[in-house]
């Protein structure tokens, strides 16, 4: 026969350690027999500087000190201080001061500079072991949650570093065309994509997307969106049957409630031709040198809800002096203080009034348009990318 033993979480955690401080030996000597019988790993020291010297070399799940003790001006550490310092190497450690009536008032000062609780002297062992106990599940818990806001800190360190390497540094460069973009996520990673795909043949496939949503699960559909436009783009394969594509595989992975708008055009250098397709995203501005503008609307529907959506293609003709804007909602919906858009019109007027510049001037004088419009405090992912016909 067989006999299952139940494991209690207090046989799984590890026992705890505390720091006992008090210059009376009898008193320490007491403190240490009575926790010890509860199964305490146990240090004493006798003075501030020894206190200090043992939180330096490990840690501790509890220190219980006797505050009058710690005033003793002849060690140099004036008990407030001594608290401060420990605050300084732990600001976890639950500390427990043991005071005599006489000191209450102390007492509570000490509490005010992060103290967790006090016992007075003499004390009850049935109530010190209690408050003992409270402090040490207490500061365990805060100690866990530290540690997990720590991980999570450290995630997004290294998801903004991955996203980063993920976009272009520098959109691919052709004889006759100026190119540039900028990418700015407001909240450390977040679901604005572009890209440019150099071909042979003289042609180059510019892509920019958004994703429904901010954080980390936009991020990570940006990254899939970018994943599935590499492995289908070609110089052969037609705009609209790269959105087809792209959306199947989306559809297939997409959770409820999730979209992606999407813009692909692909450039003929050669032939100075432009063909796109757009999925539910902004339409980009073709900004005539000569003439009224062009917005290249032709598409379907966004990416990821219709599995079987079909995609129209339009087609421009380029000239020289002719600028090609792409960008996301971050660009025309940032907000100023009263609540108002930049908007379409604003970035049509600045592309009237700048129309002469290259693409780099262009693209640094929007952002800083959009910037100074919405004094810097982004409300989403921000891209914008700027094709200078020469």
């Amino acid at each position: 026969m067989q006999v299952g033993l139940k494991i209690t979480e207090s046989q799984t955690r590890p026992a705890a350690r505390a720091l006992i401080a008090d210059d009376q030996s009898d008193v320490r000597e007491a403190l240490r027999l009575l926790l010890k019988g509860e199964g305490y790993l146990i240090e004493a020291v006798q003075s501030p500087a020894e206190v200090l010297a043992s939180l330096g070399e490990r840690d501790f799940d509890l220190l219980l000190m006797d505050l009058n003790y710690a005033r003793d001006t002849t060690s140099g550490q004036e008990g407030l201080d001594l608290l401060a310092r420990i605050q300084a190497l732990d600001s976890t450690l639950p500390v427990v001061v043991m005071t005599a009536w006489g000191t209450v008032p102390l007492a509570v000062e000490a509490m005010r500079r992060g103290v967790r609780d006090f016992v007075e002297k003499p004390w009850d062992n049935r109530q010190l072991l209690a408050t003992l106990r409270a402090q040490i599940r207490h500061g365990r818990a805060l100690r866990h949650k530290q540690l997990l806001e720590e991980e999570k800190k450290q995630e997004m360190e290294e998801a903004i570093e991955i996203e980063q390497r993920l976009v272009p540094q520098d959109l691919p460069q052709i004889p006759g065309y100026e190119m540039a973009a900028a990418w700015q996520p407001a909240h450390g990673v977040g679901g604005d994509y572009f890209d440019g795909l150099k071909f042979a043949g003289g042609k180059i496939g510019l892509a920019i997307g958004d994703v429904m949503g901010k954080g980390m699960p936009a991020a990570l559909l940006m990254s899939n969106l970018q994943a599935a436009v590499r492995a289908f783009a070609s110089e052969g394969l037609p705009p609209q049957e790269l959105c087809e594509k792209v959306n199947r595989v989306l559809s297939s992975s997409m959770t409820t409630g999730r979209f992606v708008s999407f813009h692909y055009c692909l450039l003929d250098a050669n032939r100075k031709m432009l063909s796109y397709s757009n999925a539910g995203h902004l339409p980009p501005i073709l900004w005539r040198r000569n003439g009224a503008p062009i917005r290249l609307e032709e598409g379907g529907a966004v990416l990821g809800v219709f599995p079987d959506g079909r995609y129209a293609e339009g087609e421009a003709a380029l000239q020289t002096g002719d600028r090609l804007v792409l960008f996301t909602d971050g660009v025309t919906e940032a907000c100023n203080a009263e609540g108002e858009e930049f908007g379409p019109e604003r970035l049509a007027r600045l592309l009237a009034e700048n129309s002469r510049l290259g693409a780099a001037e262009l693209k640094e004088k929007i952002m800083a348009a959009v910037t100074g419009f919405s004094s810097g405090a982004a409300q989403d992912d921000a891209t914008l990318m700027i094709v200078a016909v020469e």
